[in-house]
């Protein structure tokens, strides 16, 4: 319609009515709406990878394994100390990836204070506490023996300070014997106590 006549419609119908309303059409067909996206699936929730324990590198001199700290008891028991959890640990990490190693010895050594029999007890009741806790993270009972040397192989003699005995105050780990056959066909208890059956009630 042209503009100039629909101009006169309107402002006929704004005197009759007070207002006007106009549709221009274009001629154009309407644009087609524009589809809405589905709604975006919901992803599944990334499961965390499980962590890979490194493996830990080892010092083993004439088949003992080398640590970072010694084993700590109670003065005169054999009740470990917490702060030997750590060290233990490490050696649970030894013996579980050398399962090579069919028999272990956990020695127990004194310093020179106290009666030799007292000692020697002192001992063997030390190698075989580590040697329990070392089976309640795992460890085959077979594959260790607890043995108790008192103060029969001091590393430092005489004593002359408290660092002295600390020294020899200590737990040694050895392999005694590999794939089932005694490592330089020496016996497995090395020369010490046996302190008990490491299988005992299991």
């Amino acid at each position: 319609m042209n503009k100039k006549i629909v101009g006169v419609f309107c402002a006929a119908a704004l005197a009759m009515t007070g207002a006007c309303t106009v549709k221009v059409h274009s001629g154009k067909k309407p644009a087609a709406p524009t589809p809405t996206p589905p709604p975006a699936a919901t992803a599944e929730p990334v499961k965390p990878r499980p962590k890979i324990r490194a493996l830990r590198l080892f010092t083993v001199k004439n088949n003992k394994v080398e640590l970072p700290g010694p084993i700590q008891f109670e003065t005169g028991t054999a009740k470990l100390r917490p702060e030997s959890d750590a060290v233990l640990e490490i050696v649970a990490d030894y013996l579980t990836q050398t399962v090579q190693v069919t028999k272990h010895r956990v020695e127990g050594h004194t310093d020179t204070d106290g009666a030799d029999a007292a000692n020697q007890t002192l001992s063997e009741l030390r190698a075989m506490a580590v040697a329990q806790w070392l089976i309640a993270k795992g460890i085959d009972c077979k594959r260790l023996i607890a043995v108790g040397f008192g103060e029969s192989k001091l590393k430092v003699s005489p004593e002359v300070t408290p660092v002295d005995k600390e020294f020899n105050r200590r737990v040694d780990f050895v392999n005694a014997e590999l794939d089932g056959k005694p490592i330089g066909g020496l016996p497995v208890d090395g020369g010490g106590k046996i302190a008990g059956n490491t299988c005992a009630g299991r």
